[in-house]
Parts: structure tokens; C-alpha cells; sequence
């Protein structure tokens, strides 16, 4: 069928729409960019054209640019302080990473051949960026068999994590709720603790240059900051001659420049458009679907599972010892290293909602959610956000 470049559009965005109502009805359970890949799949296999993505708009050329500004926004999340305060979800979360990819490269290794665990493992630890990154470095290695599976990998792990998540947060959840309910004074005394620590770490940020007058704080403007970093970090990334990925100076320029005040918070946020461009981002990672063939997906779910088993079960023996370390109980420990799987918003998703489960009024679910919510907020973006970007930078140099 010939499709027009505004009828192409429409079904990039039905396709992306069907995941997300589906994915609010079960509660993010069957995870919307499960739900959308797999009309993408099927999409190619019937009536959807080749070509849909790139005359829907979202092309190669789009991809650079759309990159780069959001690794460059990625930076300007990340609130030391914040960090900081949250450090043992953090060191959970980021040794959950190390188990992963500490069994998946040994004994995934044994299983299946380098490329393919090599492949697998970042969009395993990661998300999205990590996931194209991947798939773009297979295509310039001329790998191009196994161009589907990163993206295959992405859609995959939050199918696993999800549940399992839940689960763990319920646990925990319910443990909190009792201790709660038997010792109110104390545990009231501790959320105001938390609650009093997470104030701290949201209070506006000294910068060292003034903020521009709130007339001149609009979107071109914001746009034209980061794309400037943006084009400094390719410009250092070239200086190295590629040893430093671009993507992972534009991550660390993006917490630079907003800490000096070039670069406003939360950037592409305030300037509107960072729904639009992760919707674009994650269209075109799905049009590496359209040269799967039927053979092709069944031959790469069964690595695709086995590592996932695999990466989870690093997950879970990792957060356990190191969760002891630090004071947090299993459920908890396991729930922050899970994060790596999904990342925002699945995370504050599931929590809120895990919060509400559990709790008979406002005070119960205002109590467990201070307490939980700060703890997978901060998981997922020291892993997803972060590791998995420098994790897919150093993977792409062992393909």
C-alpha cells in the first residue's frame, strides 16, 4: 500500500497511543513499548510500509540531533544533592548493574557467541539511548543480523521487571505500613526525617551565572543552549578521536553547564518538547524492526530470555549483599537494582501505585511513598540515565 508522509505520521503515533492506553489499563504490567514494538512487528509483517518512520518524519537525520539533546537534558536532571542523600539506592542500583553484566559476560559468554552478549547486555542495563546505541553501532559494524536485538532487549526486560518490582515493593511496602500502624510516633517522626531530607534536596540550586530574565527563558532558547553544548561535546568526543563517546560528553556537559546556570533545569522540559522527542526516538529505534523476519525473532528470544534470567538473577544476588551493607532489607534492595530495567516514569508508576495498595488511608500512603518513592527515583536515573549510557559507550568498542 502507498502511504502519504501525514497518513505514515498517524500510524507511528496510533501505534504509540494503543501502548500507552493499553499500558494504563493494566497498570504498566504489559509495558506500552511492549505493546507498540509488537505492532510495529506485525505492522511490517502485513500492511505497514518499510519506510513508515522516515516518512513519518523521524529519519537518520532526525536521530543526531535528537540525541544529543537529550543526553544533554539527561545532565540537567541530575541533582547532586539528590545523589547524595539517596547514596545507598544508588550503590544498590549501580552494583545491581555490575551483577548483570558480571553474569551475563560470563556465563552468557558460554552460552551464545561475543557478539550477541556484547550486544544484549547494555539495553539489558539500560534503556532507550542505550538500546540505539547498540543497534547503530551493529549496523556501522556491518553486523546486521543481529540489528534487532538490542531493540528486542528494550522491549523485553521491563516485561520481567515490572512484576517483579511490584513484588518487592509490596513486601516492602506492607513491612512499613505494619511498623507504621504499631509505632506511629516513631515511624511519624522518621517520615518527617525523610521528608525534611528530601526538602533539602530540592531547594533551588546556587549557580554561578544568574538566570536569564524569565521574557528570554523560551524554547528556542533553551534549544539553542543545548544544542550548543551539545556540538562542544562532539567537538571534545572528536578531540579523542571517538575513545569518548560523544553521548556520554554531552551527559556529563549537560550536569556542567547546569551547574554553572548556562544550562536551565530539566531543560527540554521547560522548553515543551522532550515528550516529542522521546517519541521520536523510540519510533525510530523501533523501525530496526522492519528486517526481522518471523525465523529471525524466534532465533533471538531464546538469548534474549536466557540472558534476561541471567542479568536478573546478577541483579538479585548483588543488591542482596550490598543491600545488607547498608541497611536496606531484600525486598527493597532488590526492588532499586530492578530499576535498571525500566527506568522513568515505569518506576514512579509502579511505586505510587504499589503505595496506594498497601495503605487504608492518606497518612499510611503519604508515609510509605516519602519513604519509597526517593528511593527508586533516584535507582533508576543513577542506572538508566546514567550507567547505561557509559555502559553502552564502552560495549560499543568491544563489538
Amino acid at each position: 500500500m502507498n502511504f502519504s508522509s501525514p497518513e505514515c505520521f498517524l500510524i507511528v503515533i496510533a501505534f504509540l497511543l494503543i501502548g500507552e492506553i493499553i499500558s494504563n489499563k493494566t497498570k504498566a504490567y504489559i509495558p506500552s513499548v511492549f505493546v507498540t514494538a509488537a505492532l510495529f512487528v506485525v505492522g511490517y509483517w502485513t500492511f505497514v510500509p518499510k519506510d513508515v518512520v522516515t516518512r513519518a518524519s523521524f529519519g537518520k537525520e532526525f536521530v543526531p540531533i535528537c540525541m544529543g539533546l537529550l543526553l544533554t537534558h539527561l545532565g540537567t536532571l541530575m541533582d547532586l544533592r539528590k545523589l547524595i542523600a539517596q547514596w545507598r539506592s544508588v550503590v544498590i542500583a549501580l552494583c545491581g548493574v555490575c551483577g548483570t553484566i558480571l553474569l551475563t559476560m560470563t556465563v552468557g559468554r558460554l552460552l551464545f557467541d561475543w557478539h550477541t552478549v556484547v550486544a544484549a547486555t547494555p539495553p539489558l542495563s539500560g534503556g532507550l539511548v542505550a538500546a540505539l546505541l547498540m543497534s547503530e553501532g551493529l549496523k556501522h559494524q556491518g553486523i546486521t543480523a543481529l540489528v534487532a536485538l538490542p531493540i528486542a532487549m528494550f522491549v523485553m526486560h521491563s516485561f520481567f521487571g515490572y512484576p517483579l518490582t511490584s513484588f518487592c515493593l509490596k513486601r516492602e511496602g506492607k513491612r512499613l505500613v505494619e511498623d507504621f500502624r504499631k509505632n506511629k510516633v516513631t515511624s511519624k517522626s522518621n517520615r518527617e526525617e525523610v521528608s525534611s531530607q528530601i526538602a533539602a534536596t530540592t531547594t533551588v540550586r546556587k549557580k554561578l551565572l544568574p538566570p536569564l530574565p524569565e521574557k528570554y527563558e523560551t524554547a528556542p532558547m533553551i534549544l539553542a543552549k543545548l544544542t550548543i553544548v551539545s556540538l562542544l561535546a562532539g567537538w571534545v568526543s572528536n578531540l579523542t578521536h571517538g575513545a569518548i563517546n560523544q553521548y556520554i560528553v554531552c551527559l556529563i556537559f549537560g550536569v556542567i553547564f547546569c551547574e554553572l546556570g548556562f544550562l536551565e533545569e530539566s531543560a527540554l522540559i521547560k522548553a515543551g518538547v522532550f515528550n516529542w522527542l522521546i517519541a521520536g526516538l523510540l519510533v525510530y529505534v523501533f523501525s530496526g524492526l522492519s528486517t526481522i523476519t518471523p525465523a529471525q525473532l524466534i532465533k533471538i528470544l531464546i538469548p534474549i530470555i536466557v540472558l534476561i534470567l541471567l542479568g536478573i538473577l546478577g541483579m538479585f544476588l548483588t543488591s542482596l549483599i550490598t543491600g545488607k551493607l547498608v541497611g536496606f532489607s531484600k525486598e527493597m534492595s532488590f526492588a532499586c537494582a530492578l530499576t535498571a530495567l525500566f527506568g522513568f516514569p515505569a518506576d514512579y508508576i509502579i511505586t505510587t501505585e504499589v503505595c496506594k495498595s498497601v495503605s487504608k488511608n492518606e497518612e499510611e500512603e503519604a508515609y510509605v511513598t516519602d519513604i519509597l518513592l526517593p528511593r527508586m527515583l533516584v535507582g533508576g536515573f543513577a542506572t538508566v540515565s546514567v550507567a547505561s549510557v557509559i555502559i553502552a559507550g564502552v560495549f560499543l568498542k568491544m563489538l
